[in-house]
């Protein structure tokens, strides 16, 4: 495949070192230096764009990649109230979309074990449940998506937690999600059941971007030939 780049910073360059490893060109890097090459001419000489940027950015480069024809992977974070609106601009135009909070195999391995362990969880009222989440210092948004997906699939899951919330709460209803910037944490992210007696803990840690930018070429792979949108449960065979 030919692929574009909406973004080259830290995140941009791992994915270009796994998609050159996979035998994949990229033909357009867009940063700060270079916004004028993000235009129809230049995706037109692509199969599929891959763009991590920011929140303040994400919404129109994907609606910008949909109006050029071209399917586009979205990993920004941070941006999710206009994710609806970007999926009813993608099924508009007939295009290709794909948005993930994480794209990491493994963490969506780890988002299978939550949904899961929050089932299991249901009626044990003497367990509290929080969700813990470490991220390097130029990490934008906060909690990171993928703690809010973590914890958006315990409050779906189980009954003990109606909403969440980005501190430490005494609020029995409140699902606390507390956020750290340390470096040079690529992330970790934990789920904690704990009661007076014991703890239930399940834990991914990210050792390196790695894992980040493999998910992402493999949902670029997916989607590169094919129409509407979809999610990393698609790319990964793991069905609803």
């Amino acid at each position: 495949m030919n692929i574009a780049l909406i973004g080259y910073g830290k995140m941009g360059k791992t994915i270009e070192q796994v998609a050159l490893s996979r035998g994949h060109q990229v033909e357009l890097k867009i940063d700060l230096a270079n916004l004028e090459d993000f235009n129809a001419e230049k995706m037109s000489k692509v199969d599929v764009a891959i763009e991590f940027t920011s929140p303040h950015t994400a919404f129109a480069n994907v609606k910008s990649c949909l109006n050029f024809g071209t399917p586009v992977v979205c990993g920004s974070t941070g941006w999710l109230d206009d994710l609806t609106a970007a999926e009813q601009h993608c099924k508009e135009l007939n295009g290709s979309f794909l948005c993930a909070s994480n794209f990491s195999v493994g963490v969506n391995i780890f988002f299978e074990l939550n949904k899961k362990l929050a089932q299991l969880m249901e009626g044990q009222q003497q367990y509290n449940v929080s969700v813990k989440e470490i991220h390097h210092t130029q990490k934008k948004d906060a909690p990171s998506g993928t703690a809010i997906t973590l914890a958006e699939q315990i409050i779906a899951n189980n009954s003990s937690k109606s909403s969440w919330v980005n501190h430490s709460s005494n609020n029995a209803q409140e699902l606390s999600i507390i956020s750290e910037r340390t470096d040079p944490y690529p992330g970790l992210h934990e789920v904690n059941y704990q009661s007076s007696i014991d703890e239930i803990t399940i834990i991914h840690n990210a050792h390196s971007r790695d894992g980040f930018a493999l998910g992402a070429v493999l949902a670029a792979e997916y989607i590169a030939t094919k129409k509407g949108i979809f999610t990393m449960k698609d790319v990964l065979g793991f069905g609803n």
